[in-house]
């Protein structure tokens, strides 16, 4: 699969997600919520920012109970918690966020 944005042309796996980390700029994060029907909002790219912190700590992305509760520990108990990320991320919140945010699936996420 291929992301075309512009004038380049960004490869992607079988499910959508980078297929090299070092593509994902802003840009490309607002590609990929378009194509997932979402207008990114400042509430979606503080979770963004969020996950590529935790990508970059722990070198793997969180499956959803660990996001939740990474979610938590960073921005409190109004926003770590899955109603919340689900409002902003439908479906499988852990795996649409770490696709956007250009990081690879979360493991032990179906």
């Amino acid at each position: 699969m291929i992301l075309q944005l512009d004038d380049r042309q960004i490869p992607l796996d079988k499910d959508g997600y980078l297929q090299k980390l070092t593509d994902w700029d802003e840009s490309v994060a607002v590609a990929l919520a378009r194509a997932e029907g979402i207008q990114l909002s400042p509430a979606h790219w503080e979770i963004l920012h969020l996950l590529q912190r935790f990508y970059q700590e722990f070198d793997h992305s969180p499956a959803m109970r660990i996001l939740v509760k990474y979610v938590k520990q960073q921005l409190g108990e109004d926003k770590g918690n899955s109603i919340y990320l689900l409002q902003l991320f439908p479906g499988s919140p852990a795996k649409l966020a770490a696709r956007i945010a250009g990081l690879p699936r979360p493991t032990n996420c179906l």
